[in-house]
């Protein structure tokens, strides 16, 4: 019986919305040992071309987009030679995605600016593997409706709600009374007000257990990152609020736990490496054999966990209370988060800045209840405005 290829006649063709990222360089590692699998339709980038470029040359795909338009001319010449189509904007990767040959889109562009393609691969009925947690922060109720209707599959991305979504495995039919997003804690945890109001961006960027790209990192120090994960899973799972519970575990090997009406729960383990719910992702309902690293209990003899401090990291707190307001609140935060992450890794505002700039846009931003697309495209430009004039 063959276990490595998920056909025996056709590789899953995978567009990689954010390849020169984090999330994406190790798609690409997934993909590039996986080569009876899978097959690289399509690349996006931001801004940085010379690696783009790189990876166009080596996975040979139908299409490149460089969201840079300035950068656009290079590397259509750097790639004239090969038999790739090259093409530059945001507007030119929510179209792409809707190529036929496409079986599955990786969205793994961060922030907001990865909503925009994903609604558009949805409605074009691809299959998506979500590593853009903001799009369903932002517009999850619009996202998931989306989704229903077109029939299309979203596998998280995100270890924690990839451990959330493997516990689920042969148990849809049951209904969950709880879940438990786990969260290192960061490179601060345990640490106070007073030593938080002086800390740089140096030290917010040291991880101790990830290696992830800067915003995700600092939303990682500031707790954001759960609480965005804590919206992300409510479209994800269909779930209320009060069924989502935050707990730190220091040293990351519990991803998430799922507990059921009976009181049994379930936990995903594995050492941290964000290979692993990549490739579940792309290759699910199947499990490719890998050579990642294998976990050794005695290297674990304690795993800890511990309540998250939501009073000294603030961003938790607002991250929840945006969820239980609903409507356009969640959008408000991730806009005003962005801005104040930018301004931070700036030096212009200081750590727990964040916070006050983040609940100031949570108050000013006109609240709206049931907000169409064009309504959140408006929030979020409104949001960014207000955002800019306070650090100002």
């Amino acid at each position: 019986m063959e276990s490595l290829k998920l056909e025996s006649s056709k590789l899953k063709s995978i567009a990689i919305l954010g390849s020169t990222g984090s999330i994406g360089t190790q798609a690409l590692d997934v993909i590039r040992a996986n080569k009876d699998a899978f097959a690289v339709e399509v690349l996006t980038g931001n801004g940085n071309a010379d690696l783009l470029i790189k990876q166009a040359i080596e996975f040979n795909p139908n299409t490149v987009v460089i969201a840079d338009e300035s950068k656009y001319q290079y590397v259509k010449d750097a790639l004239h030679k090969y038999d790739i189509k090259v093409f530059s904007s945001n507007k030119a990767i929510a179209e792409v995605v809707q190529m036929e040959s496409i079986d599955m889109v990786l969205t793994a562009i961060v922030g907001y600016a990865g909503l925009e393609s994903t609604i558009s691969a949805i409605k074009a009925g691809k299959q998506i593997a979500l590593a853009n947690k903001e799009t369903l922060v932002v517009a999850g109720d619009l996202v998931t409706t989306v989704a229903k209707e077109k029939g299309v599959n979203i596998y998280p991305v995100d270890s924690e709600h990839s451990a959330i979504f493997q516990c689920l495995a042969g148990e849809f039919q049951n209904p969950i009374e709880k879940i438990y997003l786990t969260a290192s804690g960061g490179p601060f945890r345990g640490k106070k007000k007073d030593f938080l109001a002086t800390v740089k961006k140096e030290q917010a960027l040291k991880h101790p257990n990830w290696e992830m790209g800067a915003k995700i990192t600092i939303d990682s120090a500031s707790l954001m990152n759960k609480g965005l994960e804590v919206i992300e899973a409510k479209w994800l799972f269909g779930l209320k609020p009060e069924q989502i519970d935050v707990i730190v575990h220091p040293q990351s090997i519990i991803h998430s736990i799922v507990q059921f009406t009976d009181g049994s729960m379930k936990a995903q383990m594995g050492l941290p490496d964000m290979k692993l719910p990549i490739q579940y992702a792309m290759a699910y309902p199947q499990r490719i054999k890998s050579d990642f690293p294998r976990f050794n209990f005695l290297n674990y003899p304690e795993l800890t966990f511990e309540q998250a401090d939501t009073k000294t990291f603030r961003n938790l707190a607002l991250a929840f209370e945006a969820m239980n307001k609903g409507g356009n609140a969640p959008c408000v935060l991730n806009a005003a988060n962005e801005i104040a992450v930018q301004a931070f890794l700036k030096d212009k505002i200081g750590f727990l800045e964040m916070s006050d700039l983040i609940e100031k846009c949570l108050q000013q931003v006109a609240f709206i209840s049931k907000p169409s697309y064009a309504d959140y495209v408006e929030t979020d430009k409104e949001t960014r405005r207000i955002a800019l004039l306070e650090i100002l």
